[in-house]
């Protein structure tokens, strides 16, 4: 039976709410079913008994319940011994709300997206506390990022928060720091690219930044993870800027966290 999404989301509750356009009503004793694509691990989630005059259902399903481990999961409706898998037409991306939902502390975070061939899926990710990434560029000598700050259980208002970049490497051990901006969940730093030729003069390598923010108890890894862009080392590919003869450039790790590569 073709079903089609026409409208997907996870709410800043943790609830998917889907709406549904379909041929037929749905079956009496339908059953969503999320399916991890990597273990083949599945949830059943009973959808009740539906009006047999609709040719659209609305789907509100609480996730925390469900105990989804981080991955992704494919979505599936199952009417008896009949399996459909739930074809999408929403892109299930909007940046405001993804700001919105990363400002809450969470220990996991959900994401309804449309796979590449056009099916509804759901991710799942670890929320560790997180400062996420909006910009990072190179000018006048420096190294500059904004960003905001994720899943701190911080507040989006006009408070400020004393702060300051990291940046670290091993072998040779050298770290650099600078004070940067926090308003609110919303940061900017910059530190100056001829230190970092300098603090390890000679040496190729890579430098990992941290953002340490008073009252949050950890330092912030920087990464860009909330957005539709996944595999960010493969994806962008930042100029090199040259410091005394030495190219340095921005570039992401396999998993979308923020790195300063020297030399190479």
């Amino acid at each position: 039976m073709p079903v089609v999404v026409s409208d997907a989301e996870v709410t800043l509750a943790d609830v998917l709410s889907l709406r549904l356009a379909v041929d037929e009503p749905l079956a009496d004793g339908t059953e969503l079913v999320l399916r991890n694509r990597a273990t083949s691990v599945e949830s059943r989630v009973p959808l009740g008994t539906p009006d047999a005059r609709m040719r659209e259902a609305e789907l509100a399903v609480s996730l925390a319940p469900l105990e989804l481990g981080p991955g992704r999961w494919d979505t599936y409706l199952q009417q008896g011994a009949a399996r459909t898998r739930l074809r999408s037409v929403d892109p299930g991306f909007s940046l405001d709300h993804l700001d919105a939902y990363a400002l809450s502390r969470r220990t996991l975070a959900y994401r309804a997206y449309r796979t590449r061939n056009g099916f509804l899926a759901l991710k799942v990710d670890d929320a560790q506390p997180a400062a996420e990434v909006r910009s990072v560029w190179f000018r006048e000598g420096r190294f500059e990022v904004t960003g905001l700050l994720a899943f701190t259980g911080l507040d989006d208002d006009e408070a400020r928060h004393e702060a300051k970049l990291a940046l670290r490497r091993s072998r040779p051990d050298a770290e650099l720091t600078s004070v940067a901006t926090v308003q609110g969940v919303r940061f900017h730093a910059a530190l100056s690219l001829c230190d970092v030729i300098a603090a390890a003069p000679d040496q190729t390598g890579t430098w990992e930044p941290s953002l340490e923010v008073r009252g949050v108890a950890t330092p912030l890894r920087l990464a860009s993870r909330l957005d539709d862009v996944d595999g960010k080392r493969r994806r962008l590919h930042y100029p090199a800027a040259q410091i005394d003869g030495v190219p340095i450039r921005p570039c992401y790790t396999a998993d979308d966290e923020l790195r300063i590569e020297v030399g190479g």
